[in-house]
Protein backbone atom coordinates (compact mmCIF):
# COMPACT_ATOMS: atom_id res chain seq x y z
CA UNK A 1 0.00 0.00 0.00
CA UNK A 2 1.16 3.46 -1.28
CA UNK A 3 1.60 5.83 1.89
CA UNK A 4 1.76 10.01 1.82
CA UNK A 5 1.87 12.52 4.38
CA UNK A 6 -1.76 14.76 2.87
CA UNK A 7 -0.61 18.21 2.53
CA UNK A 8 -4.09 20.43 2.32
CA UNK A 9 -3.04 23.90 1.71
CA UNK A 10 -4.78 26.39 2.57
CA UNK A 11 -7.99 26.50 -0.43
CA UNK A 12 -9.51 23.16 -0.16
CA UNK A 13 -10.04 22.80 3.49
CA UNK A 14 -11.31 26.38 3.66
CA UNK A 15 -13.26 26.74 0.50
CA UNK A 16 -13.89 23.55 -0.47
CA UNK A 17 -13.80 20.47 2.26
CA UNK A 18 -15.03 18.07 -0.45
CA UNK A 19 -12.23 18.08 -2.63
CA UNK A 20 -10.48 16.73 0.85
CA UNK A 21 -13.02 14.69 1.27
CA UNK A 22 -13.55 12.91 -1.84
CA UNK A 23 -9.35 13.16 -1.90
CA UNK A 24 -9.60 10.68 0.83
CA UNK A 25 -12.22 8.34 0.25
CA UNK A 26 -10.57 7.95 -3.52
CA UNK A 27 -7.28 7.47 -2.02
CA UNK A 28 -8.78 4.58 0.59
CA UNK A 29 -10.66 3.37 -2.63
CA UNK A 30 -6.85 2.82 -4.83
CA UNK A 31 -5.09 1.32 -1.14
CA UNK A 32 -3.10 4.63 -0.61
CA UNK A 33 -2.99 5.35 2.94
CA UNK A 34 -2.66 9.36 3.83
CA UNK A 35 -1.21 10.59 6.98
CA UNK A 36 -2.26 13.78 8.39
CA UNK A 37 0.50 16.42 8.28
CA UNK A 38 -0.31 17.88 11.66
CA UNK A 39 0.61 21.48 12.19
CA UNK A 40 1.57 22.31 8.84
CA UNK A 41 1.38 25.75 7.30
CA UNK A 42 0.89 27.62 4.13
CA UNK A 43 2.47 26.17 1.42
CA UNK A 44 4.16 28.94 1.38
CA UNK A 45 2.37 31.02 -1.75
CA UNK A 46 5.60 31.36 -4.53
CA UNK A 47 3.70 34.49 -5.64
CA UNK A 48 2.84 35.49 -2.12
CA UNK A 49 6.38 35.46 -0.50
CA UNK A 50 9.10 34.05 -2.79
CA UNK A 51 9.06 37.14 -4.77
CA UNK A 52 9.62 39.51 -1.57
CA UNK A 53 12.11 37.29 0.57
CA UNK A 54 13.67 33.90 -1.01
CA UNK A 55 14.63 32.88 2.48
CA UNK A 56 11.49 33.06 4.17
CA UNK A 57 9.56 31.36 0.90
CA UNK A 58 12.44 28.43 1.75
CA UNK A 59 12.47 28.32 5.55
CA UNK A 60 8.60 27.92 5.92
CA UNK A 61 8.50 25.24 3.21
CA UNK A 62 11.41 22.80 4.30
CA UNK A 63 9.28 23.11 7.97
CA UNK A 64 6.27 21.77 5.90
CA UNK A 65 9.12 19.28 4.52
CA UNK A 66 10.28 18.42 7.34
CA UNK A 67 7.08 17.48 9.13
CA UNK A 68 6.71 14.91 6.68
CA UNK A 69 10.41 14.07 7.12
CA UNK A 70 9.76 13.23 10.60
CA UNK A 71 7.18 10.82 9.44
CA UNK A 72 9.42 9.06 7.09
CA UNK A 73 6.78 9.71 4.01
CA UNK A 74 6.59 11.52 0.90
CA UNK A 75 4.33 14.67 0.88
CA UNK A 76 1.04 14.05 -1.33
CA UNK A 77 -0.76 17.79 -2.63
CA UNK A 78 -4.19 18.41 -4.14
CA UNK A 79 -2.90 21.34 -5.06
CA UNK A 80 -0.54 22.33 -8.09
CA UNK A 81 0.33 25.87 -6.23
CA UNK A 82 1.47 24.02 -3.26
CA UNK A 83 3.26 20.93 -5.44
CA UNK A 84 5.14 23.93 -7.21
CA UNK A 85 6.64 25.18 -3.78
CA UNK A 86 7.09 22.97 -2.07
CA UNK A 87 8.45 20.29 -5.29
CA UNK A 88 10.57 23.63 -5.64
CA UNK A 89 12.19 23.46 -2.45
CA UNK A 90 12.84 20.50 -2.02
CA UNK A 91 15.09 20.09 -4.95
CA UNK A 92 16.85 23.36 -4.27
CA UNK A 93 17.64 21.53 -0.62
CA UNK A 94 17.85 18.36 -1.01
CA UNK A 95 20.98 17.47 -1.74
CA UNK A 96 22.41 20.77 -1.36
CA UNK A 97 24.42 20.45 1.79
CA UNK A 98 24.72 24.88 1.71
CA UNK A 99 21.13 25.65 0.94
CA UNK A 100 20.29 23.06 3.83
CA UNK A 101 22.21 24.73 6.38
CA UNK A 102 21.15 27.94 5.47
CA UNK A 103 17.82 27.04 6.13
CA UNK A 104 18.32 25.19 9.46
CA UNK A 105 19.99 28.12 10.89
CA UNK A 106 16.18 29.57 10.35
CA UNK A 107 14.49 26.63 11.22
CA UNK A 108 16.90 26.00 15.02
CA UNK A 109 15.18 28.94 15.62
CA UNK A 110 11.51 26.99 16.15
CA UNK A 111 13.46 23.67 17.26
CA UNK A 112 13.48 22.19 14.08
CA UNK A 113 15.51 20.52 11.42
CA UNK A 114 15.31 19.38 7.67
CA UNK A 115 17.24 16.86 6.78
CA UNK A 116 16.80 16.90 3.19
CA UNK A 117 15.40 13.55 2.35
CA UNK A 118 11.19 14.52 1.96
CA UNK A 119 9.93 13.78 -1.66
CA UNK A 120 6.88 15.91 -3.15
CA UNK A 121 4.35 14.42 -5.16
CA UNK A 122 0.63 15.37 -6.65
CA UNK A 123 -1.85 13.58 -6.34
CA UNK A 124 -2.57 13.14 -10.26
CA UNK A 125 1.13 12.60 -10.32
CA UNK A 126 0.32 9.65 -8.24
CA UNK A 127 -2.67 8.54 -9.55
CA UNK A 128 -1.05 8.25 -13.32
CA UNK A 129 2.46 7.18 -12.13
CA UNK A 130 1.91 4.59 -9.25
CA UNK A 131 -1.79 3.53 -9.21
CA UNK A 132 -2.16 3.62 -12.99
CA UNK A 133 -5.08 4.26 -15.34
CA UNK A 134 -6.45 0.59 -15.59
CA UNK A 135 -6.60 -0.08 -11.65
CA UNK A 136 -8.68 3.13 -11.74
CA UNK A 137 -11.02 2.01 -14.21
CA UNK A 138 -11.50 -1.16 -12.07
CA UNK A 139 -12.35 0.63 -9.21
CA UNK A 140 -15.53 2.97 -11.58
CA UNK A 141 -18.93 1.87 -10.25
CA UNK A 142 -20.74 4.72 -11.90
CA UNK A 143 -19.08 5.39 -15.56
CA UNK A 144 -19.43 9.03 -16.36
CA UNK A 145 -20.17 10.07 -19.89
CA UNK A 146 -19.68 14.03 -19.34
CA UNK A 147 -17.76 16.01 -21.83
CA UNK A 148 -15.60 17.98 -20.02
CA UNK A 149 -12.48 20.68 -20.56
CA UNK A 150 -9.29 19.29 -18.71
CA UNK A 151 -7.55 22.30 -16.48
CA UNK A 152 -3.85 21.16 -16.30
CA UNK A 153 -2.93 24.77 -14.63
CA UNK A 154 0.32 26.62 -14.23
CA UNK A 155 2.11 24.75 -11.49
CA UNK A 156 1.26 21.08 -12.03
CA UNK A 157 4.14 20.19 -15.16
CA UNK A 158 6.57 23.27 -14.78
CA UNK A 159 9.07 23.70 -14.87
CA UNK A 160 9.12 20.51 -16.84
CA UNK A 161 12.73 20.59 -16.87
CA UNK A 162 12.94 19.08 -13.57
CA UNK A 163 9.68 17.60 -13.10
CA UNK A 164 9.11 15.60 -16.10
CA UNK A 165 5.84 14.62 -15.82
CA UNK A 166 4.82 15.08 -19.37
CA UNK A 167 4.99 16.89 -22.50
CA UNK A 168 4.37 20.55 -21.04
CA UNK A 169 2.61 22.48 -23.89
CA UNK A 170 0.96 19.07 -24.78
CA UNK A 171 0.07 16.81 -22.49
CA UNK A 172 -2.15 13.70 -22.02
CA UNK A 173 -1.80 12.83 -18.25
CA UNK A 174 -4.83 14.59 -16.87
CA UNK A 175 -6.82 14.03 -20.17
CA UNK A 176 -5.97 10.04 -19.54
CA UNK A 177 -7.35 10.10 -15.70
CA UNK A 178 -10.48 11.78 -16.35
CA UNK A 179 -11.51 9.27 -19.48
CA UNK A 180 -10.23 6.41 -17.12
CA UNK A 181 -13.97 7.15 -15.39
CA UNK A 182 -16.29 7.43 -19.02
CA UNK A 183 -15.91 10.96 -19.52
CA UNK A 184 -14.42 12.63 -22.40
CA UNK A 185 -11.71 15.06 -23.24
CA UNK A 186 -12.87 17.58 -25.48
CA UNK A 187 -10.18 19.49 -27.53
CA UNK A 188 -9.70 23.03 -27.44
CA UNK A 189 -7.58 26.01 -28.52
CA UNK A 190 -5.11 27.48 -25.88
CA UNK A 191 -5.30 24.30 -23.28
CA UNK A 192 -2.24 25.41 -21.33
CA UNK A 193 -3.33 29.14 -20.97
CA UNK A 194 -2.96 30.30 -17.33
CA UNK A 195 -6.77 30.62 -15.32
CA UNK A 196 -5.42 33.96 -14.30
CA UNK A 197 -5.36 33.16 -10.51
CA UNK A 198 -1.58 32.55 -10.30
CA UNK A 199 1.48 34.84 -9.24
CA UNK A 200 -0.53 37.47 -7.69
CA UNK A 201 -2.37 38.73 -11.08
CA UNK A 202 -5.52 38.11 -9.49
CA UNK A 203 -4.91 40.40 -6.60
CA UNK A 204 -2.73 43.50 -8.53
CA UNK A 205 -4.50 43.21 -12.38
CA UNK A 206 -8.14 41.65 -11.63
CA UNK A 207 -9.56 43.22 -14.76
CA UNK A 208 -6.35 41.38 -16.68
CA UNK A 209 -6.70 38.22 -14.38
CA UNK A 210 -10.76 38.42 -15.58
CA UNK A 211 -9.61 38.12 -19.13
CA UNK A 212 -7.52 35.13 -18.86
CA UNK A 213 -10.72 33.33 -17.28
CA UNK A 214 -12.88 34.66 -19.55
CA UNK A 215 -11.05 33.43 -23.04
CA UNK A 216 -10.44 29.79 -20.92
CA UNK A 217 -14.32 29.33 -20.55
CA UNK A 218 -14.61 31.20 -24.07
CA UNK A 219 -12.52 27.92 -25.61
CA UNK A 220 -14.08 24.96 -22.92
CA UNK A 221 -17.53 26.52 -24.24
CA UNK A 222 -16.63 26.22 -27.69
CA UNK A 223 -15.47 22.79 -27.46
CA UNK A 224 -18.65 21.30 -26.29
CA UNK A 225 -17.29 20.96 -22.86
CA UNK A 226 -20.01 20.71 -20.29
CA UNK A 227 -17.47 20.71 -17.04
CA UNK A 228 -14.54 22.20 -15.81
CA UNK A 229 -12.14 18.95 -14.49
CA UNK A 230 -9.02 20.96 -12.36
CA UNK A 231 -6.38 19.34 -10.33
CA UNK A 232 -5.75 22.82 -8.29
CA UNK A 233 -8.48 24.44 -5.58
CA UNK A 234 -6.48 27.73 -6.72
CA UNK A 235 -7.84 27.40 -10.37
CA UNK A 236 -11.11 25.79 -9.09
CA UNK A 237 -11.60 28.74 -7.00
CA UNK A 238 -11.13 30.77 -10.10
CA UNK A 239 -13.00 29.58 -12.00
CA UNK A 240 -16.01 28.45 -9.34
CA UNK A 241 -16.21 32.00 -8.44
CA UNK A 242 -15.74 34.12 -11.59
CA UNK A 243 -18.57 32.86 -13.91
CA UNK A 244 -21.44 34.50 -12.76
CA UNK A 245 -19.91 37.79 -13.50
CA UNK A 246 -18.56 36.49 -16.65
CA UNK A 247 -22.41 34.91 -17.96
CA UNK A 248 -20.80 31.56 -17.57
CA UNK A 249 -22.44 28.68 -15.98
CA UNK A 250 -20.24 25.68 -16.59
CA UNK A 251 -19.83 23.18 -13.40
CA UNK A 252 -16.11 22.98 -11.54
CA UNK A 253 -14.91 19.53 -10.25
CA UNK A 254 -11.52 18.94 -8.68
CA UNK A 255 -10.50 14.94 -10.45
CA UNK A 256 -10.49 14.00 -6.63
CA UNK A 257 -14.64 14.92 -6.51
CA UNK A 258 -14.82 13.44 -10.64
CA UNK A 259 -13.87 10.18 -9.03
CA UNK A 260 -15.32 10.76 -6.28
CA UNK A 261 -18.87 10.69 -9.03
CA UNK A 262 -17.49 7.52 -10.79
CA UNK A 263 -17.08 5.65 -7.21
CA UNK A 264 -20.82 6.53 -6.45
CA UNK A 265 -19.98 9.10 -3.70
CA UNK A 266 -23.34 11.58 -2.83
CA UNK A 267 -23.19 14.35 -3.95
CA UNK A 268 -23.13 15.75 -0.08
CA UNK A 269 -19.57 14.17 0.39
CA UNK A 270 -18.45 15.71 -2.66
CA UNK A 271 -18.97 18.90 -0.86
CA UNK A 272 -20.62 20.17 -4.25
CA UNK A 273 -23.14 23.03 -2.03
CA UNK A 274 -20.53 24.87 -1.04
CA UNK A 275 -19.82 25.62 -4.81
CA UNK A 276 -20.11 28.98 -5.85
CA UNK A 277 -21.05 28.16 -9.86
CA UNK A 278 -24.11 25.59 -9.23
CA UNK A 279 -23.68 21.72 -10.23
CA UNK A 280 -26.08 20.54 -11.54
CA UNK A 281 -25.28 16.55 -12.82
Amino acid sequence: MAKYAFFLGCIAPLRYPGIEKSTREVCKALDIELVDLDDASCCPAPGVIRAFNKKTWLAAAARNLALAEQKGLPIMTICNGCYGTLFDAAHELNGNPEALKEVNEVLKEIGMEYKGTTEVRHFAEVLYNEIGVEKIKEKVTKPLEYQVATFYGCHFLKPSAIKNLDDPENPHILDDLVEATGAKSMPRQQKMLCCGAGGGLKAAFGDVAMKFTQTNLENMQASGAKYIIDVCPFCHLQFDGSQKDLGFNMPVLHLSQLYGLAMGMSEQDLGLSAHITPVVL
